[in-house]
């Protein structure tokens, strides 16, 4: 089925066609969803299914492409990828990043935020396919949401992101904090500094106070270490059940401190004054919306009679665009970022997105 499914992907590239390919953390399942048309769909309400992608500015221009074709591969078997090619660092982006830290440092400490998420775009040279970079995400990182998205009014985009927006099953709902991120490495790969701490701890209070009063039973774990690739995050699981409608669920998650920072607004101008460059689709968020699993409303084999009668479930499943690139042409555009809090150090934090970049860099096996 795999190579049904890469054929059809690339009839779609070459009919200028949208479609989405993916496959969900430690899935076997390649997931492929086309449309036959070259519209965009904006979307309205969060009613609609199918596959959203969403800004990380205005959620109101997010795109669906509607669930009308899909194909399923569960045939696919990770290949070995070679070492990428050496990519050297751009320095000429270090002197405005450590200075763009330095302002984001500023302004916690005059008290108008307490975290800002600051990130910045490189540009590399590429001649890979978009297919051959989505097989090298899928053998690379099969711990992540692996993703490649094409549509021709928004264009072509691929990531590998560990970090869940919302999950939910009719009413029941989960989420995480995922904050702090360090190199894996092997010597101190469970002691996390008071910056990365206070970072996750200020994501989790964010989040269980947004969703007072629209989730009921909220829980949250303690907190845990995430590897993803060469990096290790802090990750708290938080739980419920919906008391409201999806859109303002989805609302009061995004953007959020992770992505944006605290509070909230004054974060998010400060980043739209001050990157200097459009987000776009970089730290949106994209996956399944609203889809339909049909289950046995008994898995109790003698109970004949209830094995006659099924329940729908309403299921979506939305993750962050964390770790992704923009392909133009024979380009690629490398998006990565940090969370900037008071405690943070300018020339650490400009190593950290180096060190992040590795992560996209890594697929990149073909390089002009």
């Amino acid at each position: 089925m795999f190579p049904a499914l890469k054929a059809r992907i690339n009839e779609q590239l070459a009919n200028g066609l949208p479609f989405v390919a993916y496959r969900k953390p430690n899935s076997d399942a390649v997931i492929g969803i086309f449309q036959s048309s070259t519209t965009v769909h904006k979307i309205s309400d969060y009613s609609s299914e199918g596959f959203i992608f969403a800004p990380f500015d205005d959620i109101g221009h997010a795109v669906l492409i509607p669930l009308h074709e899909k194909i399923v591969a569960t045939d696919y078997r990770p290949k070995v990828v070679p070492p990428s090619p050496k990519f050297q660092v751009d320095s000429t982006q270090r002197d405005f990043h450590i200075q763009l830290v330095q302002k984001g440092i500023s302004e916690i400490k005059k008290g108008h935020f307490k975290k800002v998420v600051l990130s910045r775009r490189f540009q590399v040279e590429a001649k890979d396919s978009p297919i051959e970079l989505l097989e090298n995400l899928l053998s690379s990182y099969t711990s992540a949401f692996c993703y490649l998205w094409y549509h021709p009014g928004v264009g072509t985009w691929l990531g590998a992101t560990p970090e869940i927006l919302l999950r939910t099953v009719n009413k029941e709902f989960a989420t995480m904090s995922l904050a702090g991120t360090k190199a894996l490495q092997a010597d101190n790969a469970s002691e996390w500094g008071a910056k990365e701490l206070e970072e996750q701890a200020l994501v989790t209070d964010y989040i269980e106070k947004a969703l007072n009063g629209k989730v009921a039973n909220l829980s949250a774990s303690g907190v845990e270490t995430l590897r993803a690739g060469i990096l290790l995050h802090l990750r708290t699981k938080i739980t419920g059940q919906s008391l409201v409608g999806l859109q303002e669920i989805i609302e009061a998650l995004h953007p959020t401190p992770a992505v944006c920072g605290l509070p909230l607004m004054a974060a998010k101008e400060f980043i739209l004054q001050q990157e200097n460059y459009d987000r776009q689709f970089y730290t949106g968020f994209l996956g399944e919306l609203n889809f339909k699993r049909t289950e046995q409303r008994s898995s109790n084999r003698k109970n004949q009679e209830n094995q006659a009668y099924k329940s729908v479930k309403r299921c979506s499943e939305l993750f962050v665009n964390l770790r992704c690139m923009q392909l133009l042409e024979d380009k690629a555009l490398i998006y990565v970022g940090g969370g900037i809090t008071v405690d943070s150090v300018p020339e650490k934090e400009w190593q950290e997105t180096v060190n992040k970049s590795s992560t996209m860099l890594k697929v990149l096996q073909n390089v002009r």
